[in-house]
């Protein structure tokens, strides 16, 4: 394997994030020694709350509508791709995951994915390239070990049972952009009911950077809302969202939110001047055959 530059990079207290960072033929990480460990996102939200302005009769989550919608713009105008470690923790069949810890790369147009799990250990390894419009639709993918692992690259429809077994998303919904449409929609739907409570934390902190948390919370159980309590960090100076996690409500009266996703998106590196090479699986920094 052909290894461009690995780094390490130490935030906080101990936080440890695994970071490739490549040229325009691309990168891929390198398999981590036992001394080096793969720890979760350092974050905080501070307790006093800033209000945000809402106009009269406006509904609460009007102005982080109107934050997301700049975000998004933020993103179509100054970013034309990234790179970042995405760590992701989801609630499959009734059970959250451990936290996964990917190497990612995103362009675009065309809207183009690579990524390379660096653990846990049952999926390190893994490679997956995903391309729009490209390879017949299909995601292409290998494990890093195992038995699958020696069968070689495998073709896949990206929404089929084998890839996205494990997880809760397809790789076609990967990234910022597509999180903050979400955001954008999921708000526009749920600004159509009431028993909505919105309050917004300036000082919060991801690994360091300075982000605002937005937090909104829905007190009673209905069929219209997909989340008890969900919170966006909005990264203060690249105006894009780096960290989204969102609860279920309590099992029981009193009891405390259920959490059922996270995504935090860190080391991130924007502008890289990524190329179709990026994204080829012909590319011979990357392990497939």
């Amino acid at each position: 394997m052909k290894i461009t530059q690995l780094l390490q990079r130490t935030v906080g207290a101990g936080t440890c994030m695994l970071l490739l960072l490549g040229t325009a033929g691309g990168a891929v990480a390198e398999e981590t020694s036992s001394q080096q460990q793969l720890s979760e996102p350092v974050y905080r939200v501070p307790r006093d709350e800033n209000q945000a302005t809402v106009q009269p009769q406006e509904h609460p989550l009007a102005p982080a509508l109107r934050m997301a919608q700049q975000g998004l713009t933020s993103i179509d105008e100054g970013i034309r791709d990234y790179s970042c470690t995405l760590v992701k923790r989801e609630r499959i069949d009734g059970a959250l995951s451990e936290p996964a810890y990917i190497f990612t790369k995103v362009r675009h147009e065309p809207f183009s994915v690579y990524m390379y799990f660096l653990g846990p250990q049952d999926v390190k390894g893994r490679e997956c390239i995903y391309v729009a419009d490209q390879n017949e639709g299909q995601l292409i993918a290998h494990e890093g070990g195992g038995v699958i692992g020696r069968l070689g690259t495998f073709h896949l429809d990206p929404q089929g049972r084998l890839a996205m077994r494990g997880q809760r998303y397809p790789i076609t919904e990967v990234g910022i952009r597509n999180l903050t449409n979400r955001l954008i929609e999921v708000a526009e739907h749920d600004m159509k009911f009431g028993e909505c409570e919105v309050k917004f934390f300036k000082g919060a902190k991801i690994d360091g950077r300075s982000a605002t948390c937005i937090q909104v919370t829905h007190p009673t159980p209905r069929k219209e809302f997909r989340f008890h309590m969900a919170r966006i960090y909005v990264d203060d100076e690249l105006q894009i969202p780096i960290r989204y996690e969102a609860y279920q409500w309590p099992s029981a009266p009193g009891g405390k939110p259920v959490l059922d996703e996270e995504y935090t998106y860190v080391n991130m590196k924007v502008n890289n001047g990524f190329t179709d090479a990026d994204f080829d699986e012909s590319n011979q920094n990357y392990q497939f055959k």
